[in-house]
C-alpha cells in the first residue's frame, strides 16, 4: 500500500521590514513594529512552532522591494516563496519576466497588490488591472486578494472571470472582528464557495480583533464562515508576522489557531496537515524538496 505523501508545515504569509532601505506608508504609527524584521528573527519562531518553510509577502509597491525579496529568499534556506508585487497596470509581463529571469527569480509564485488602498473598490475591475490579471495567469502564478468587504463584490467577479487564475485571499478579506458584525462579508464571502480556483488564508485575523482584549471566542464566527466556504483543502495558515506582533505574539497566533480550528471540531490530522502545511504547497506550488522535514 503507498504511505501518505507528508507535507512540511508552512507558515503561508510573513513579511519581513527594514526602514533603512524604504518607507512604509502603512506603518506609521505602528511603534511596536517600528523597526527592522529579518530572517534571523523569524528563524527561531519558526522552528518553535515546528514549521519548516514559509511564505514572504510583499509590504509595498516597490519592484525592488521584491527583487530584494527574491535575494533573501535565494539565501534563506526556509522560505519557499514569494508574493511579490508588479503594477499590474503597466507592463505587467515583462516585469514579472525580468523578476524571474533575476537572482532568486525561481521563488516568485505569486502577485500582490495592496487593492483596499486604492480610492476604487472596483479597481479590480478596470481594463488595465484585468490585462495585469491575464499576464499573471498566464506566467501560472497566483494572485493574492488583499481586500476589505468593500472590494469584495470586485474581487468575486474577477475569480470568476478569471478561472483559469489561482487566487488566494488573505486574511480572510479582512471582516471587522473588533466590532462583531458579520455581514455582509459572510454574505459576499459564501460567492467563492463555488468557486474552485480561489483559497483563503487564516492570517490577519487578531490585528482585526480589538487588539488589546481580543479572545478566540471573537474569531469563531469567521473562521467557521471560512471552514464552510472553503474546507481544509482550500484553507491556509498565516501568521502575518510582523504585523501580528500588534495585537498577539507568533506563538499566540498558531495557538489561537489551532484552538479556534479545534473548538469548532474540525482539527482532524489531515485537516491540520492540510491547513498547515499541504495546501499551501499545491497552491502556491512551493518547491519543498530540501526543506526539513
Amino acid at each position: 500500500m503507498d504511505q501518505p505523501q507528508l507535507f512540511p508545515r508552512i507558515d503561508s504569509h510573513h513579511h519581513l521590514l527594514d526602514s533603512t532601505k524604504r518607507d512604509y506608508p502603512w506603518l506609521k504609527g505602528m511603534d511596536a513594529i517600528e523597526r527592522q524584521f529579518g530572517p534571523d528573527d523569524l528563524a527561531p519562531l519558526l522552528d518553535t512552532n515546528h514549521f519548516q518553510g514559509s511564505v514572504l509577502v510583499q509590504t509595498v509597491s516597490d519592484l525592488d522591494e521584491t527583487r530584494d525579496f527574491l535575494r533573501v529568499a535565494a539565501e534563506t534556506p526556509w522560505i519557499a516563496g514569494v508574493v511579490g508585487w508588479v503594477d499590474l497596470t503597466d507592463q505587467t509581463a515583462a516585469a514579472m519576466q525580468d523578476l524571474c529571469e533575476g537572482e532568486g527569480g525561481e521563488y516568485l509564485v505569486g502577485i500582490r497588490h495592496i487593492v483596499h488602498d486604492e480610492p476604487d473598490p472596483d479597481w479590480l475591475l478596470g481594463e488595465e488591472a484585468q490585462r495585469g490579471l491575464e499576464a499573471v495567469a498566464e506566467a501560472d502564478l497566483v494572485y493574492d486578494l488583499l481586500v476589505r468587504p468593500r472590494e469584495l463584490s470586485a474581487a468575486i467577479t474577477v475569480a470568476r472571470d478569471f478561472p483559469h487564475l489561482r487566487f488566494v485571499i488573505d486574511h480572510i478579506a479582512k471582516p471587522p472582528i473588533a466590532s462583531g458584525e458579520t455581514e455582509p462579508w459572510t454574505e459576499l464571502m459564501h460567492e467563492f464557495a463555488g468557486l474552485h480556483n480561489v483559497a483563503c488564508k487564516l492570517s490577519g485575523m487578531v490585528t482585526e480583533a480589538d487588539p488589546e482584549h481580543w479572545t478566540s471566542d471573537d474569531l469563531v464566527p469567521y473562521v467557521r464562515t471560512a471552514v464552510e466556504i472553503f474546507g481544509p483543502d482550500r484553507l491556509m495558515f498565516g501568521s502575518d508576522w510582523p504585523v501580528c506582533l500588534l495585537a498577539a505574539s507568533y506563538d499566540e497566533v498558531v495557538q489561537v489557531a489551532r484552538q479556534v480550528l479545534s473548538d469548532l471540531d474540525v482539527l482532524t490530522s489531515e485537516a491540520e496537515a492540510a491547513i498547515f502545511g499541504s495546501t499551501a504547497v499545491h497552491w502556491y506550488r512551493l518547491n519543498v524538496a530540501n526543506l526539513d522535514s
